[in-house]
This record gives structure tokens, sequence and C-alpha cells, in this order.
């Protein structure tokens, strides 16, 4: 019998799976859908031998995550890293171009480049800091004090009226909004502030990987991990109830919290029930995937070498789309995030042709077919766009709801990335991932430090189970660490 059932085998069910198996316990996990991954998954959507990746395709965070730098995931899979991080394009084929050299971006910024060097430079000096403070739970004392208060700062100027004070030219603004619409929230504000200063520091430190293969190649090296070391990873099974489980001494959920709640049906006390039911999920994404006849052509050819470029135009234009959102409507000219994975992967495509992933934000629960929206901002900024293109294939918010039970509503950040769904993650507790039940932990997404892939959700829970229930520390996770 397994001594640890960890239900969903998205990025924090794995991480968790990895950490307990990597403890010497027998570890099982179940995976509803017929592959591994949740958002770690890569398959051929629209034509054989097109290779997409179903959620998420670059990973800001494979680098910096204490879960993915200890597991020494850049030495178990390749990873390319563009020296272009992100870009973002306006009118006239300008583009705001970040580079993982800061220097070479202060150059590409022209006049705001000094006062972006000012802004940026102390949180990529400080970015052990900052990330410490960023992907563990925001309820504790900072262990870089000085670190916290640069981060903090930064985020009150950027996620306040002042976020343009700095600034005298476009290029600037638009960079760094492209980053902080990430959070699917109004701009300015200060959780959509401190996701995109996180972001765009990561860019400089160390890039925005992309995985050779597809995201995919993720999960498929952190099921290697646990299968090596004793562990059980099922598919094609779901649990409805945790009386489905063997009675194992520890139980770890990748599920948002309505997945809580039906797995633990009425064995939850009835505070932490309203708690859960009190949950709010954020707004949510259409996902457009392409296959062109060659590459994007953009009007600043400088964004041909962007692992990702953030089409939304000025700042005032990006921020006008996501309140759009936020009020419940669909904007006529979206915020687009875009990757054409292929330009760095060739392998992703047959000779000769190129995918390319986009996603656009929408209002939760929406069933409106972006694909034309999209398309007409790629062919804005990329003028004979529209020729390229052999097939597409859209997946509304609702569908993408389907999908994954964890993205409510369409809801990939499995909730709302404001103030309270920041710290009240999914309860307001200096142990979050815990749940009054003994032996059941919470590893989604919908706990801190909340979306992205990082593990590190599944890391803390993972933590305290090993504490918790069995008196252990954490393991070493490194690929020579003994079992």
């Amino acid at each position: 019998m397994p001594d640890v059932a960890v239900v969903g085998s998205g990025p924090n069910g794995l991480a968790a799976a990895v950490t307990m198996a990597r403890a010497g316990l027998a570890v099982h996990v179940y995976e509803a859908a017929a592959s591994v991954g949740g958002g770690l998954r890569t398959t051929e959507l629209i034509e054989p031998g097109h290779f997409h990746d179903v959620c998420s395709a670059v990973h800001p965070m494979a680098l910096a995550s204490p879960f993915f730098r200890e597991f020494e995931l850049a030495g178990r899979i390749r990873l390319e890293v563009p020296e272009l991080s992100h870009g973002a394009p306006l009118d006239g084929g300008r583009a705001a171009l970040g580079y993982r050299s800061l220097e070479r971006t202060v150059a590409a910024l022209g006049r705001d480049g000094e006062a972006y060097r000012r802004l940026m430079s102390p949180l990529v000096d400080r970015l052990e800091g900052v990330a410490d403070l960023t992907l563990n739970q925001l309820l504790r004392i900072p262990r870089q004090p000085v670190a916290a208060a640069v981060f903090g700062l930064r985020t009150l100027e950027q996620g306040t009226r002042w976020w343009g004070a700095r600034f005298r030219d476009e290029l600037a603004p638009a960079l760094l909004s492209g980053v902080a619409a990430h959070a699917v929230a109004p701009l300015p504000t200060l959780p959509a502030a401190g996701a995109g200063l996180l972001l765009g520091a990561l860019g400089h430190a160390g890039g925005w990987p992309i995985p050779v293969g597809g995201s995919a190649a993720i999960a498929r090296a952190m099921v290697a991990d646990i299968e090596a070391h004793g562990g059980v990873v099922q598919t094609g099974v779901r649990i409805g109830s945790l009386a489905e489980l063997p009675p194992v001494r520890a139980t770890l959920l990748d599920v948002a919290p309505p997945g809580l709640l039906r797995i633990a049906a009425h064995r939850l006390p009835p505070g932490y029930t309203r708690a859960l039911e009190s949950f709010r999920f954020g707004n949510a994404a259409c996902k457009v995937d392409f296959i062109l006849s060659g590459p994007v052509p953009w009007a600043a050819a400088e964004l041909a070498d962007a692992g990702t470029v953030h089409v939304g135009g000025t700042r005032a234009e990006t921020a006008e789309a996501e309140h759009l959102v936020a009020a419940g409507r669909h904007p006529e000219r979206p915020y687009v995030l875009v990757s054409q994975p292929s330009r760095f992967d060739p392998g992703r495509a047959p000779a000769g042709r190129h995918i390319l992933w986009s996603y656009c934000h929408v209002p939760a629960g929406s069933t409106v077919d972006m694909g034309e929206a999209v398309t007409a901002q790629l062919e804005r900024f990329a003028p004979g766009f529209r020729e390229l293109v052999v097939g597409c294939r859209v997946t509304t918010a609702a569908q993408l709801a389907e999908y994954n039970e964890n993205y409510v509503g369409g809801d990939f950040s499995a909730g709302a990335m404001d103030l309270r769904g920041m710290f009240r993650r999914p309860v307001l507790s200096p142990v979050p991932w815990r749940t009054p039940i003994p032996g059941l932990y919470l590893c989604s997404s919908s706990t801190p430090p909340g979306p992205g892939v990082t593990g590190m959700p599944g890391l803390h829970a993972a933590r305290h189970a090993l504490k918790d229930m069995f008196g252990m520390p954490v393991p070493g996770l490194g690929r020579q660490e003994a079992s």
C-alpha cells in the first residue's frame, strides 16, 4: 500500500510527488486525463507533425524556481533561452525589446533607457531575495528585507497612478505593461505590477526558457524521477472522493477549491467549507493556435528573435484592453501573448512550417471565439500574417474550463490575482497548504505562491506533509542525490 496519494499531475502535483518519493515514501499519483502534465501538455492539436503546447509554452520560472533549481531541471531536459526574452510592438514598425542583457535593453529603450535601468537593476541584483519573497507564503518576515523593500517600493510605483512618472517615451512603459498584463488584472494594480517586475527581472537575470520538445518535456522529466524512486503514476483515473483512495498517511490534492470540496465532501468543517465556497476566480483566456507557412513577418524585424511577444500596442492600449475584460467585455483590440516555439525548436513543425502559440484575455466563462480579433492584432503589427495561416484552432474560455477543471471559468491562474487573492489563497493562514483534515493537503496554484510553472505549491505542501505526518525533512532533489 502507498504511503502517499497525490491527486492531479500538473506541475505542482508532480513536484509534491517528486519530493515525497525522494523521501523514500511509496507514492501513487492519480491523473484523471489520459496523459500527465496538466498545464504541461504538448500535442498535435491541428495537424500531425505540428506540436503545440496546450497551456504553458514559455517558462520564466524554470531557471529561477527553488524547486526546479534544486531538481536541476536544466540538466534533465534541453532548454532554449532566447537572447531576446520578450518584446512589445508599437505602430510604425517600432518595438520595445527586453533582452537578457540589461545593458542591451537600456540601449534599445532610447531616452528612457536610464530610467528603466534605475527601476530594474536593483531587482536584478537582488533577484534571489525577490524570488524568495514572491515564491513563498507572503505572510512571513522576509529573509532578505532589503530586497523585499526594494521590490515593494517599485511595485507601489508601477502598481499605482505614478507608474509613468519616470518615463518620457512609449517604449519602456509598453515593455513593462506587457509583462504586468500576464496577471489578468486591471492596470495599474499592485498584483499586476509585482508579477510584471518579477517576470521582467527574470528576463534579464536568466532569460525565459522554451523547453525543446514542448512543455511536456518538463512533465516527463518529473514523472521519470518519481518512477525512478519507486512511485507510480496512473492516468485515466478520476478521484471522486477520499473514500476512493487507499488508506494512505498523506494525501496531496493538485486541485482548485471546488475540487477539494468535491473530494473531501462533508468531512471539512463548516467554517473552512464556507471559506472555500467564497474563494474567487479571475478572468480567463481564449487560446488561439496557428500553423504558419513561414515565420511571423513582424514589422519590427527584431521581434523575430523574441521568445515571447506581448501584442497590445502602447501602455494605454494594453490597460484599456485589460479594463474592458475586467468590466466583462471582449476587447476589439485585445492584449495577446504570442510565442513561436518552432523558431527555437525546429522539431515542433515540419520543414518550412511554424507553429504559433497565442492567447488573449476574456471575461470568465466566455464562449466567444476571439480568433479573428487575435488575427487582426497580429496583422496590425505583422502585415501579411493572414496569408501565412495554414491552420487555426480556437479554444474558448469555456472550453479551457472543460479541458482542466482547475481552470474554473477558463481562469488558468486557479484564482483571482488581486490583493485578496494573493493573501487569501485559498484561506488566510500561515500554512494555507494544510487543510483541517489531518493528512490532507492542497498543493495546486490556488495556494501560494499562485500561478506559474514553479512547482512551489507542491514543494510547500510536501514539506508540511513530511513534517506533520512522517517527521521527516525535505530530501535532496538533485539528479545525484540519494533517495
